[in-house]
């Protein structure tokens, strides 16, 4: 057993004997191991001592220590780790992922361009603009969470970008690993809101500039409807999306504006451990549940009206998406340590953000 640490470097056991009794204190490596009974619950001796710990660099955990027998009623641990936060050391896996999607995204943007990376290899190169703004959207909206995340002190993964080298998109998307425990409302609605509103800003800024870029002959043969995000900011800048010429379609920058309004409106869904899920979570405390429940009804009423009306293929993406919700509403939303209510301006931010949400909607976003 090491000594790395001493029990100094903990906070003083008189700061919460009030709802742990400590025997003994022990040292683990770098962790300290208070072990003695809780006098409260184990979610209530959480929310007590999780900020102090926090001051001192730790996160807490209660955990069973010595099992009640004949000589007693049996003891725990309350094992105090130090707290990590950021990246330690190169993260090979995300950087992997990153490459390949970049790969896969310029094989695909290649497509969009005419361009065949079979015959001429050097076509996926012409077709960076492409993976910028695709990766661009995607990364920036990540990156918003990675910030809030560093800022509230939870410790989080970088991006794991998503490679899928099948057009139009290239890409899945990417995703973020939560590693640290949410502390309170405000860190979970910071954490939730901060990528979707990063995403949206990058969403704008691409279709601005991919808008005054020429459009391209369309090489898939299906039709991208347009949410009202994105007719809003053509209407702004007096650009063109939709060409009269049913052979062209908008520059492939465009594309990934799109891209970016689609996954928007998904990842805003209130339900489960998606970003709209955590924000809603955050807002209207345990009364989620019962608004993540609806979710899944809606998308599948969606599905099946579209079914009836025979709206295409596009049918099937509800569904899915149904299913999915399904499985997301039964996991239940991230619960914060702490779950005081949030402030009025926290509250009509995301009142304001789930109508920007509703903004880059697209009930039939693709029709062949």
């Amino acid at each position: 057993m090491a000594a790395a640490r001493t029990p100094g470097d903990g906070p003083p056991i008189e700061e919460f004997a009030s709802v742990f009794r400590v025997h003994e204190v022990r040292t683990d490596g770098d962790r300290l191991l208070y072990v003695g009974r809780p006098t409260v619950s184990a979610d209530a001796l959480e929310r007590e001592v999780h900020p102090l710990f926090r001051e001192y660099g730790y996160e807490i955990s209660l955990r069973r220590h010595q099992p009640a027998g004949p000589t007693g009623p049996g003891t725990y641990a309350l094992v105090a780790e130090p707290q990590t936060v950021g990246v330690d050391g190169i993260p090979w896996t995300n950087v992997a992922l990153a490459l390949a999607t970049v790969a896969t995204t310029l094989f695909v943007g290649s497509l969009w361009y005419q361009g065949n990376v079979f015959a001429d290899p050097a076509s996926a190169l012409r077709a960076w603009p492409f993976t910028a703004a695709v990766l661009g959207v995607i990364g920036t909206h990540e990156l918003g969470h990675y910030v809030m995340s560093r800022y509230h002190r939870v410790d989080a993964s970088l991006p794991y970008f998503i490679p899928v080298p099948i057009p139009p998109f290239g890409t899945m998307g990417a995703v973020i690993r939560m590693k640290g425990r949410i502390p309170d409302r405000e860190a979970l609605f910071d954490i939730g809101i901060a990528g979707p509103l990063a995403g949206l800003a990058a969403t704008v800024a691409v279709t601005v500039i991919g808008l005054h870029l020429p459009p391209v002959t369309n090489p898939f043969g299906v039709q991208f409807n347009h949410p009202l995000l994105l007719e809003a900011v053509a209407a702004v800048t007096g650009q063109q999306l939709v060409y009269e010429d049913p052979r062209l379609i908008f520059n492939p920058v465009v594309f990934g504006g799109w891209l970016g309004a689609f996954l928007t409106f998904l990842n805003l869904l209130p339900v489960g451990q998606l970003d709209g899920g955590h924000v809603v979570r955050a807002m209207f405390g345990e009364r989620t549940e019962t608004i993540g429940a609806a979710v899944p009804a809606a998308l599948f009423g969606l599905g099946a009206f579209q079914l009836l009306a025979r709206s295409g293929e596009v049918t099937l993406v509800w569904f899915l998406w149904g299913t999915l919700a399904l499985g997301l509403a039964y996991a239940g939303p991230t619960t914060p340590i702490s779950d005081e209510g949030l402030d009025g301006r926290r509250f009509a931010l995301g009142a304001i953000t789930f109508l920007i949400g509703l903004a880059c909607f697209t009930p039939v976003p693709v029709t062949t």
